[in-house]
């Protein structure tokens, strides 16, 4: 793995007015979601980077924003060191003109059959991305490129499958597609943005493999975003990659796979580790739930100080008045974790637990496991 780093974020702050009461509109008042406030994230080349949270945590937010297609409100996103949206606005000495960015940065969608024109031919559909990266390629050259990339994603006879349309296709044909338009770009970094998620579970694992194959195959990065921290896994722990687990617009743990789900740091990371079955054994013998609270705060108000208080059941009287910073784990840097349990002389070990608010067994789990991936 190279030490250039891809794409970088720092310090990114993504914050959207939310919809007001019409009381509140007339005061002047706005509600703001802070979908993701404060997050530093570098993915070098050939990387691949797994985030996981509930829904509504601003994982996909961050993932559109780390590829180009979301501008943050707060902090920096940089392509291979230049400012991406210094180039979008030409503000400055721009080395890597914007189009040249948002060609390196891909995305295969949640819903591909949404972004596939229904009116148009895979064929049609695949030769668009080599139009664009390769314009000297002529039309017998695009149709054989298709054709060997159809086929190496096991869609035979190619010369059948490009001649279908969308709704000839299954989910997972159509998927496929995706990541076949994504790759004919050349790209640095693929966003997979719940790409498995509508997939039964046979065929998530083959999708899975798929994009690793071809991940390596490429020389590209993959930053997966899921809900469920099984595929998560699945997809950090074949590739050497690393697992991200946010909640409410912060990054509180990130590290290689094997260390963040056998020595979780968070507890916010031990509860999902809990809910999902088959990825820890050791954690999985616990009858009782790691959470103090099931309800997830509204993200237009989050608790003061660490924002996983109000449901940790570790939280001092500290982590109510103290915003958590993001601290190597035992010196490694590799393992990182936003959490006042990891400073050993914090004034959190003096202070008091939370009074009036004991853990309680909630009737559900975290919404991040549904069928296991083995």
């Amino acid at each position: 793995m190279s030490d250039e780093h891809v794409v970088s974020l720092q310090d990114v702050e993504v914050h959207f007015e939310s919809e007001s009461s019409l009381l509140s509109r007339v005061r002047g008042e706005t509600d703001v979601v802070k979908a993701v406030d404060g997050i530093s994230l570098d993915i070098p080349e050939n990387d691949v980077v797994a985030l996981v949270g509930e829904s509504g945590c601003g994982k996909t937010t961050l993932g559109k924003t780390a590829i180009g297609a979301q501008r943050p409100t707060g902090g920096t996103v940089s392509y291979r060191g230049q400012d991406i949206w210094k180039a979008k606005d030409n503000d400055g000495d721009v080395e890597i003109p914007f189009d040249e960015i948002r060609k390196s940065l891909q995305i295969i969608p949640q819903d591909p059959g949404a972004s596939l024109n229904p009116n148009k031919t895979v064929q049609h559909s695949l030769a668009a991305p080599l139009k664009l990266r390769k314009p000297d390629m002529d039309s017998f050259e695009r149709r054989d490129r298709i054709h060997e990339m159809l086929a190496r994603v096991g869609m035979e006879p190619p010369q059948d499958y490009a001649k279908r349309f969308p709704h000839q296709l299954s989910g997972g044909e159509k998927q496929r597609v995706a990541l076949i338009r994504a790759l004919l770009m050349n790209p640095d970094l693929i966003l997979a943005d719940e790409a498995v998620s509508a997939l039964d579970v046979s065929l998530r694992i083959d999708m899975m493999d798929l994009m690793l194959e071809l991940q390596g195959q490429f020389d590209t990065s993959f930053l997966f975003i899921s809900h469920n921290l099984s595929n998560a896994s699945y997809v950090a722990g074949n590739s050497n990659g690393r697992i991200g687990i946010m909640y409410l617009g912060e990054l509180v743990e990130l590290g290689p796979i094997d260390e963040v789900l056998e020595n979780p740091k968070h507890p916010y990371t031990k509860a999902l580790v809990w809910a999902t079955p088959n990825l820890n054994p050791d954690i999985e013998t616990e009858t009782e739930s790691p959470l103090r609270k099931v309800d997830v705060p509204d993200p237009r108000n989050p608790p003061s100080g660490c924002r996983f208080h109000t449901r940790c059941p570790e939280a001092r009287e500290a982590c109510k008045r103290t915003t958590p910073e993001s601290v190597a784990v035992d010196g490694d840097e590799n393992h990182s974790v936003t959490c006042l349990r990891a400073l050993e002389n914090h004034e959190y070990w003096n202070s008091p637990e939370l009074e009036g608010e004991s853990a309680e067994t909630p009737t559900e789990e975290p919404t991040l496991a549904d069928e296991p991936v083995q």
